[in-house]
């Protein structure tokens, strides 16, 4: 364990002069005050009873910080290395997967290209009236969205695909102001779609959230999710 801690944080500093030297010269932080907020485990937990859900599939499952709190009928974790139920990566559990559910945490790598594809496989398996959740969409400052991950803190960049997300017709996207950004996606009609002049979200820049995080987000309270489903 040792070892790998002095690997992991050798790997930090690297990956924090490459960030100094190539990275986007932005400083400026956002004070999200997340200890006052409700937790995930908390608003998922709600949500499941508030819906009477039946069936819960987490992706990234880490120390079951999240999956041992959440009570439902049934559960499955997937997670490569520890937590869950099944020891795999996301990409081949879902490539075997029959299972239909009505909730889905994505909480996995958190990186662009990992994260579009499991929110387009978690909408394969969504049922209509199901819910997808996402950890991780409300970066305080550029290095804890950077990628190559380079703190311990980290959100990585997933709120490029929440952005990219708004744009779709097909699937109506928020993010509840709770816990660094809790990610929302419902499998109906957008109803307040994102127009934006952008080819490829991967290369959006943490300044553009900054200055326009609430709209590009969709941002919403906690206390605002039984009246938007």
């Amino acid at each position: 364990m040792e070892k790998e801690s002095f690997v992991r944080k050798i790997k930090f500093k690297l990956s924090r002069w490459y960030h100094l030297i190539f990275g986007e010269k932005f400083n400026k932080k956002l004070n999200f005050e997340w200890d006052k907020y409700p937790s995930r485990q908390k608003i998922i937990q709600e949500t499941i009873i508030r819906k009477n859900y039946k069936t819960y599939l987490e992706i990234g499952c880490d120390q079951d910080q999240v999956f041992s709190q959440i009570e439902i009928e049934m559960k499955i974790g997937v997670d490569p290395i520890s937590g869950g139920t099944i020891r795999d990566t996301s990409d081949n559990f879902f490539k075997k997967n029959q299972i239909k559910f009505d909730i889905i945490f994505i909480d996995g790598l958190h990186e662009y290209d990992q994260v579009k594809k499991d929110i387009k496989n978690s909408l394969a398996f969504l049922n209509d009236e199901g819910v997808i959740f996402l950890h991780d969409c409300m970066p305080k400052r550029f290095i804890y969205q950077a990628v190559p991950r380079a703190t311990g803190t980290w959100n990585g960049d997933v709120w490029k695909n929440i952005v990219e997300t708004r744009t779709m017709q097909e699937v109506d996207t928020y993010v509840v102001f709770a816990d660094h950004g809790l990610g929302m996606i419902l499998k109906r009609p957008n109803k307040n779609l994102l127009n934006i002049n952008i080819k490829n979200f991967k290369n959006l820049k943490f300044k553009d959230y900054y200055y326009n995080y609430q709209n590009y987000l969709n941002v919403i309270s906690s206390d605002d999710l039984k009246n938007i489903f």
